[in-house]
């Protein structure tokens, strides 16, 4: 079986689910969101990366109504989170995982996205903004992977390029600079998967 890759952030908002669909379809992989939170009239993660592409969905663990981290948002919908139903799916193929805003949200109130992340022990990367802010946000989330040791496969950037930043983080975090995937307009499929191919290596994730 294809080891999984996780696609964790530094941040939420910062577009995990349009690497992390881009990523799958690359592969021909698997795609699963464990936990789905804002579903209140909202598009789900699991939903959009169907229409990015993703040819392989696998349904959440958990869905939750309120746009809120899962422990609280599992808490208003009367449901309690059960570490063990976070277990890895078995695929055919690769599998990417998107976790849920950044490395350091609760899943539970004892419980971490990073800690379930440290448990599965498959290489993540780290999506991360080039704007202004992204180099604290990056090293602390860098450090926050090494102390729990969840192997790194790199850094993916997503926005206008800023060499400077980029380069300063990878540097002196001593990580993989993956590639940057710039902003789509129009994001679809198509300009999806052509950005990718242009921007990253795919041998760099298998």
């Amino acid at each position: 079986m294809t080891r999984p890759i996780i696609v964790t952030g530094t941040d939420t908002g910062i577009g995990k689910t349009v690497f992390a669909a881009a990523l799958a379809t690359a592969l021909d992989g698997a795609y699963w969101k464990p936990i789905q939170s804002g579903l209140d009239g909202a598009l789900s993660d699991s939903e959009a990366a169907k229409r990015l592409g993703v040819k392989y969905v696998l349904p959440e663990a958990y869905r939750l109504t309120e746009p809120l981290s899962p422990h609280r948002a599992a808490e208003l919908d009367g449901i309690e989170i059960d570490p063990d139903r976070l277990a890895l799916p078995e695929t055919d193929g690769p599998l990417v995982i998107e976790g849920a805003g950044g490395l350091l949200v609760p899943v539970t109130r004892s419980l971490l996205f990073a800690d379930l992340f440290a448990r599965w022990q498959a290489p993540a990367v780290l999506v991360a903004r080039t704007a202004l802010g992204t180099i604290n946000h990056s090293l602390l989330s860098v450090e926050a992977m090494r102390a729990r040791a969840i192997p790194i496969l790199g850094i993916a950037f997503v926005g206008e390029a800023n060499e400077n930043n980029e380069a300063t983080i990878c540097a002196l975090a001593g990580v993989t600079r993956l590639g940057r995937l710039p902003r789509l307009d129009p994001l679809d499929a198509a300009t999806l998967a052509a950005a990718f191919a242009a921007h990253f290596r795919i041998e760099d994730f298998r």
